[in-house]
């Protein structure tokens, strides 16, 4: 168009330092389980957010909304939740396992500084539908991108997250009194990390084994 500005910036070159680094930081990235109690700056925080709302999402939607759970009473209900579903996993595990997962403590959330919950809002005015018709779980799919993204971009500033999974989903939804129509996607735990391993702490106590990616791969 005649006399409008055009603004052409070049790409950004990933070198291969810049490659082998990232490489790093994805063999880095912990499901934390044990935190520092050393608190997170709140405008750390807030640039943590901001980076996982760089995250892909269904027709530019941008469905994902985090609550920082910062209630003592509503951090109370959602660890009464957490040890009714884990007493019951416990019950349910078979002999050779009880005693293995009996030993994997989660002190997430007596110990970490922040607690983030992390829901979906199922039918978001933004993004207009694109995307979303044969695929209405695709909100929760970009919701769950916002989590991987800022999970190694706390990785990268030293902080550690844990996904605290063993819990009800509409008790932690009740708890923390949110909008209808939002999803809960899951509760995390931020924080500094009490230890650093490039092995994930399942694998070193021997639950499970982290499988190539062939093991996963079909062709057709």
């Amino acid at each position: 168009m005649a006399g409008a500005e055009t603004c052409i910036r070049s790409a950004p070159v990933f070198d291969e330092d810049f490659r082998g680094r990232l490489l790093a930081l994805f063999r880095w990235r912990r499901d934390v389980r044990h935190f520092r109690r050393d608190p997170v700056a709140p405008a750390l925080l807030d640039a943590l957010l901001e980076v996982a709302c760089l995250a892909p999402s269904v027709g530019l939607s941008q469905p994902w909304r985090f609550v920082t759970v910062e209630d003592a009473a509503r951090r109370a209900a959602v660890r009464a939740s957490f040890e009714r579903c884990n007493a019951e996993a416990l019950a349910s595990q078979p002999d050779d396992h009880a005693g293995l997962y009996a030993r994997l403590k989660l002190a997430g959330l007596d110990q970490a500084p922040c607690h983030l919950a992390v829901f979906a809002e199922s039918d978001p005015e933004q993004g207009h539908g694109l995307g979303r018709r044969t695929m209405p779980q695709t909100t929760a799919y970009s919701a769950v991108m916002a989590v991987h993204t800022l999970w190694l971009a706390a990785r990268a500033e030293g902080l550690g997250l844990g996904w605290v999974s063993i819990l009800d989903p509409h008790a932690v939804t009740a708890a923390l009194d949110v909008p209808e129509g939002w999803v809960f996607i899951g509760y995390f735990c931020l924080g500094y990390p009490q230890e650093q391993n490039d092995a994930p702490e399942l694998e070193r106590a021997g639950w499970e084994h982290r499988r190539p990616a062939a093991a996963a791969r079909l062709r057709r």
